[in-house]
């Protein structure tokens, strides 16, 4: 390349000064990032105001040959385009922009496989890196950029000395070195070398050595072959075990169980994937604000190495606050407040309260209310099984059934992996309901098992994965003397297109039975309902279930739901999504259909905040009764499955 193109100088910095807004923009108003009332001050603006004599430019931005190919890359990496309608403080501004882009625009072009480009940057004719500080620049003025990528090379040689063995062990499989484009032939960007060299440095410590490195990289380029020539130098260090897991920071915690969680255990062989699930297993936690682990520099002679844990500790208490709003339902509020760390070993207490369908009536006789506590233990058996107990104590009034009810039950939670959770344990409760079956009195004990399974990217916005649930619940009813069981299984789907998964199609299905009890004799918080937010939107929570000849429902022994929503976003952070939820529920065992499938079908509104969507949803029954509203609106924040 020509050298008075390619070089770089160091420009002045930018000085910045903080102003006052203008008086006019007092009574502005902004939300969520618009102008809400009043004339508000534009992001140029703000900028602007920010700048010591703020310079603008013109700039006329060309690629000689492979424009379609490249010049997308290019413009993305220059500032000079892409804050071309950004004003810039002062000449120096300008000019150091301007002296920048040659390092940028050189290594889009290398990241391309392009080793012969040229360019040029000339502002009012002398090119940018030959012009001296301190010159002035007018607003206004043109500055002219153009680029030669210059032809494609390929990889001639491409070369390790010091490769890592095959693994022996599925969980130790790594991409080949072909998948992140570092082979002979294959074209010779620049981010293939990087990715190379880390990928046969995790190769070797994805079997025990974990101060692997790369000490070398010889690159050279064959201008007249248009090759590029890489041999990569690795050096694999001593195979390493975990030593003594020394816990620094840590005030309210006892150590020992800190670095007892992280599941690294002293003499195990070293593999990366251990820190990622010891970090995890902190995260879970919920006592630290931050944490980090740190491996030593070196192996120690007897094949050790030294891991710190650096942590600091969250406040050990909190206090929070909720709420639902449903149109048909009423309003919902809820709080808790929440201790972390009860004995030095993350011990959690949660008190819970709960208060429904305000709005929806004004007699506070019909009022839902509930009152919880919970216990949680991490590290009970391994540092992957958490012990739970809860309390809890609450009135339910619906149209379908008034429950009165306390119980507890205690169990286990075993993470499994990222994505596989079991649960198990035992329950009692005490209830007493009015209903079309009756008024009735139970007491109810049990097992209680559970599995998911989640692979979603985000559990209130999902773009793709799977969610499987199942849940099996055998019982005993002491005032009725039944055995019986429930027996629920759920999924849900996501496939999403287009850039930035700005449009997604998510499903859901969902089956449940009971076994081995009359309806009479089953409590009614067994039985199963459908209708609601939750799930077939535009009926009455709990609307949808056995209809007698006079209209009363009662609860079903089996329930068949579905839901299909389309979801999109539109411009900034606001979007849409379109749905049909179906569901039915019948007095047998299994599903006989003798009772209608109910259809309800709307639109809805999302607003995407860092912490997940404000979701506000229309519904309407599509084949209503008599007793069902003719609309529902629901709101809350995260998509409705």
């Amino acid at each position: 390349m020509r050298k008075h193109k390619l070089q770089l100088l160091h420009a002045a910095g930018l000085a910045l000064l903080c102003s006052t807004a203008p008086l006019s923009h007092a009574y502005a108003l902004e939300l969520f990032g618009r102008c809400i009332l009043g004339k508000c001050t534009s992001d140029e603006e703000k900028d602007n105001a920010d700048l010591i004599d703020p310079k603008r430019y013109d700039v006329n931005f060309s690629v000689v040959n492979d424009e379609d190919v490249v010049g997308d890359a290019i413009k993305s990496a220059s500032q000079l385009w892409q804050g071309k309608d950004r004003a810039v403080g002062g000449s120096a501004g300008v000019i150091a922009r301007a002296k920048g882009d040659y390092r940028r625009i050189l290594a889009s072009l290398y990241n391309e496989g392009r080793y012969g480009g040229t360019i040029s940057i000339k502002i009012n004719g002398t090119e940018a890196a030959s012009v001296p500080v301190g010159t002035e620049f007018n607003s206004g003025d043109t500055i002219v950029v153009e680029v030669n990528p210059g032809p494609v090379y390929l990889f001639g040689n491409a070369q390790v000395e010091g490769a890592p063995p095959a693994p022996t062990m599925r969980g130790d499989e790594l991409p080949s070195l072909e998948d992140v484009g570092f082979s002979a032939g294959a074209e010779a960007k620049a981010g293939s070398v990087g990715k190379a060299s880390k990928l046969l440095k995790d190769k070797w410590r994805q079997q025990g050595y974990a101060t692997a490195k790369v000490t070398d990289r010889a690159v050279t380029a064959n201008h007249p072959t248009q090759k590029l020539n890489v041999v990569l130098t690795v050096e694999s260090g001593p195979p390493a075990v975990y030593g003594d897991a020394v816990v620094q920071g840590t005030d309210r915690m006892d150590p020992a169980f800190v670095a007892r969680q992280t599941g690294l255990v002293a003499g195990n062989e070293f593999d990366p994937d251990d820190l990622v699930k010891a970090k995890k297993r902190l995260d879970r936690l919920g006592v630290f604000s931050t944490q980090k682990i740190e491996e030593g520099k070196a192996v120690s002679e007897d094949g050790t190495l030294p891991i710190g844990l650096i942590v600091k500790e969250r406040k050990l208490r909190r206090i929070g606050l909720g709420a639902t709003v449903s149109s048909l339902d009423g309003i919902g509020l809820e709080s808790y407040w929440l201790h972390r760390n009860l004995f030095g070993k993350a011990e959690r207490l949660r008190l819970d309260a709960k208060v429904g369908g305000l709005g929806s009536t004004f007699d506070y006789q019909k009022f839902d209310y509930e009152l919880g506590a919970a216990f949680t233990k991490p590290g009970v058996f391994t540092p992957d099984t958490d012990l739970n107990f809860n309390l809890y104590a609450r009135r339910e009034y619906n149209d379908s059934f008034i429950e009165t009810s306390a119980g507890s039950n205690i169990g286990l939670t075993h993470y499994y992996s990222d994505a596989l959770i079991f649960n198990g344990g035992v329950f009692v409760e005490a209830a007493k309901f009015e209903s079309k079956l009756g008024d009735r009195d139970f007491i109810t004990a049990g097992l209680d098992f559970s599995a998911v399974y989640d692979s979603r990217d985000s559990k209130l916005d999902a773009s793709e994965g799977f969610y499987l649930s199942g849940t099996v619940k055998p019982f005993y009813e002491f005032n009725y003397q039944n055995f019986g069981a429930a027996v629920k299984v759920e999924a849900r789907s996501y496939l999403s297109f287009g850039e930035d998964d700005r449009i997604v199609l998510a499903g859901r299905a969902l089956a449940a039975s009971i076994v081995g009890t009359d309806r009479s004799e089953t409590p009614d918080n067994f039985l199963y309902f459908a209708g609601g937010g939750g799930s077939v939107r535009g009926y009455n929570f709990n609307g949808i279930g056995v209809e007698d000849t006079s209209g009363d429902i009662t609860g079903g022994k089996s329930k068949l739901e579905a839901s299909a929503e389309l979801r999109f976003k539109t411009w900034g952070n606001f979007g849409g999504a379109v749905f049909i939820d179906a569901g039915s529920v019948s007095a047998d065992t299994l599903p006989s259909f003798d009772q209608d499938v109910r259809l309800g079908a709307g639109f809805g509104v999302r607003y995407f905040t860092g912490l997940g969507p404000i979701r506000v949803d229309f519904a309407m029954p599509l084949n209503r009764r008599d007793s069902d509203p003719h609309y529902g609106i629901y709101a809350g924040i995260g998509q409705a499955f």
